[in-house]
């Protein structure tokens, strides 16, 4: 048994190395492709570039370690079945869970190694992966312009959207808007310029930024209300304006830290931490905020006991006089207690306090939003670390089964099954994932859906191999539509 044992685990590895290195190149390639234009022609050595795509890869292993392990387990049974191994091993009174036990026990310390690297590896290097991003943006101005969209160019006091970049190192730049701040972070200048160049020379410290027909607004900020009411803003128009902005600052180590962290940067600890203060906070602000909304709106807290001398004189006054107390409250409205040129004006104080009301509830229904998907995220970040180690085993159990019943070896079939079985497993993730951060999912049920709906095809599939049957029984099948219809034919006579 130790030879057999021995002997399924090293045909299992092959497969398990050798498939984990071509998917990780594959999506290298993809990544490369993904983040060509943050990367091509912006002038980075090969060193960072090489460090880029190395603090990527932890990422990347998400993807590619429960696809490896469903590719390697259907390649192993299916080419033991396949070359008849399964079957002699049957003969000898080998079980299929007695032959893939060293394999199980591989599997087993293989989800607890991944539960590990999702815990510390993958957060340090998204920290890591964003630090370089941003720092690339500082020394490279050009690579943090966004086309179509503003862009925060940190180190400068300037917004910019520009609607293409173009020429060499993409200095050339068309419809520029630039928003330039005053230092309590305030946009008081407004630039607006059809074309746009960015120019720079090895070892200076300046980078100049000439724009060419455009416009320039300023808005005046003076001690003087009453000068501001005569000269609120200043506009001119340019051919060339020229800004000069010191960048001798930005000469940082591109592997800088930032004191800047997601949810995909915290381990399980941090994220229990941070999850449970922000679902605190967020319960302390829509109380404060309840609280607020009912003292505006003029509502008042009900008394916890009943009046009692409300209640003697409501006892002691006569049946006649209740009668007619009741049909008053019911049929006159309290507007109708008032003349007719005050109804105006309390309908109209009504209707702007409800629509101040309506707005305010509304603004802070987005912030709301905002703050309950971030707990999401952090929720389901935590889920997702111990889902992608249980993947792992479970996938396992989908493939070896499913490779010891089409028994079928190599890279064609096995890896279009595979695949496609990955890519249900992947996209019920990312969808599931995607409901949960919006709120439409409990985000617990996010994290573990693509997991869940894979643990009972691997239980099926191992009782089906284990029975030795097929995938499907294609006779009970037509036998169970032949008896449907007989009797459906039977009833009608």
């Amino acid at each position: 048994m130790r030879i057999l044992d021995s002997y399924v685990l090293r045909r299992f590895l092959y497969n398990f190395f050798s498939s984990f290195a071509i998917l990780m190149l594959i999506f290298i390639f993809q990544t490369i492709w993904l983040f060509i234009d943050d990367l091509a022609g912006k002038g980075l050595d090969i060193v960072i570039i090489g460090k880029f795509l190395f603090y990527i890869m932890p990422n990347l292993s998400e993807k590619v370690l429960p696809l490896t392990v469903l590719l390697a387990s259907i390649l192993t049974f299916g080419s033991l079945a396949e070359n008849y191994e399964f079957a002699a091993m049957k003969a000898s009174g080998i079980s299929l869970q007695r032959a893939m036990a060293s394999v199980i026990v591989f599997v087993s310390l293989l989800g607890v190694l991944v539960f590990y690297f999702a815990n510390s590896v993958i957060p340090a290097a998204e920290q890591k992966i964003y630090n370089l991003r941003k720092n690339i943006g500082q020394v490279k101005p050009s690579t943090a312009i966004v086309e179509g969209a503003f862009s925060d160019l940190e180190g400068t006091n300037m917004n910019m959207k520009v609607d293409r970049k173009y020429g060499e190192n993409e200095r050339f730049l068309e419809n520029v808007i630039i928003h330039r701040k005053l230092d309590n972070n305030v946009n008081n200048t407004v630039i607006k310029a059809k074309t746009g160049e960015l120019v720079s020379s090895e070892g200076s410290d300046i980078l100049q930024l000439i724009l060419r027909d455009g416009y320039y607004y300023e808005e005046r900020v003076t001690k003087n209300a009453n000068d501001n009411r005569k000269y609120p803003f200043a506009k001119s128009s340019f051919d060339i304006y020229t800004l000069n902005q010191d960048i001798s600052r930005l000469d940082v180590n591109l592997e800088e830290d930032r004191d800047v962290t997601t949810d995909k940067m915290k381990n399980v600890s941090r994220l229990i931490k941070d999850a449970d203060s922000i679902k605190t906070n967020n319960i302390a602000i829509v109380g404060t905020f309840s609280k607020s909304i009912l003292n505006r709106t003029g509502a008042f807290s009900l008394v916890s006991q009943p009046d009692s001398i409300l209640q003697l004189k409501l006892k002691n006054a006569p049946a006649d006089s209740l009668e007619l107390f009741k049909k008053t409250i019911d049929t006159l409205s309290i507007v109708n207690l008032f003349e007719k040129y005050q109804k105006s004006q309390i309908i109209t104080s009504a209707l702007n306090t409800t629509t101040s009301i309506i707005a305010s509830i509304d603004s802070k229904k987005d912030e709301l939003d905002k703050r309950y998907k971030i707990y999401n995220m952090h929720i389901v970040s935590l889920h997702k670390k111990f889902a992608l180690a249980l993947s792992c085993i479970i996938l396992f159990f989908v493939g070896a089964p499913l490779g010891a019943i089409i028994r079928k070896g190599g890279l064609g079939l096995p890896m279009v099954i595979a695949i496609i079985l990955f890519l249900t497993y992947y996209f019920i993730g990312v969808f599931a994932e995607n409901y949960a951060k919006e709120g439409n999912i409990n985000p617990i049920l996010g994290a573990w859906a693509s997991t869940l709906i894979m643990l009972p095809l691997g239980v099926f599939l191992t009782k089906r191999a284990t029975e030795d049957k097929g995938l499907i029984n294609f006779g009970s099948v037509i036998d169970f539509f032949q008896n449907l219809f007989l009797k459906i034919k039977t009833s009608t006579k």
